[in-house]
């Protein structure tokens, strides 16, 4: 899974992180926003790297959280579903609107294969400072550059450059900075 190869997820192993990331990510959806200390901690524990000052609103949906790192500084906004069956690296300073989605799993185009439940995944990266509107779709294996600006309910299936502003469906390069 690591590796970005196929593999079936029913694994035990697979299982049990899932099943901690489920409780984990239960407690962190319905702590309360009286006591942001505790609200952090648990993010910490369900998270593979938490930066300084960067902020998650619930709910928050996660596969693992482990393989999730977050920059300092960065704000994510309700609704975001970060699916890390492979790595999710989002910089510092960046700004995630709601309802984004952060999708690095990807499973066969053969139907067989598909309904024998193989899937693999390609790992997102995020650049600092970068801005995700509301509703965008990362898809897998994408890198989005430092200072991107990414217009809400884009879908970015390829890599975007630093320095740009991207929308649409597929996103694509509407302005240079």
């Amino acid at each position: 899974m690591l590796a970005g190869e196929l593999h079936i997820a029913d694994d035990p192993e697979l299982a049990a992180d899932l099943r901690r990331a489920a409780l984990l990510s239960e407690r962190f959806n319905a702590s309360s926003a009286a006591d942001p200390g505790a609200r952090r901690d648990l993010l910490v524990e369900l998270l593979g790297e938490v930066g300084d000052g960067a902020e998650v609103r619930p709910p928050l949906h996660v596969d693992y959280g482990h393989q999730i790192t977050i920059g300092a500084g960065t704000f994510i906004n309700f609704g975001a579903v970060l699916l890390d069956v492979a790595r999710i690296a989002i910089g510092a300073d960046v700004q995630i609107g709601p309802n984004v989605q952060l999708l690095t799993p990807t499973h066969p185009v053969e139907p067989e294969a598909r309904r024998a439940k193989w899937e693999a995944a390609q790992p997102i990266t995020i650049g600092d400072n970068a801005w995700l509107g509301g509703g965008v779709i990362v898809c897998p294996g994408v890198t989005i550059g430092a200072n991107t600006v990414v217009g809400a309910g884009a879908v970015v299936t390829r890599d975007l450059p630093a320095d740009v502003v991207a929308v649409g469906n597929p996103a694509r390069v509407v302005r240079e900075m």
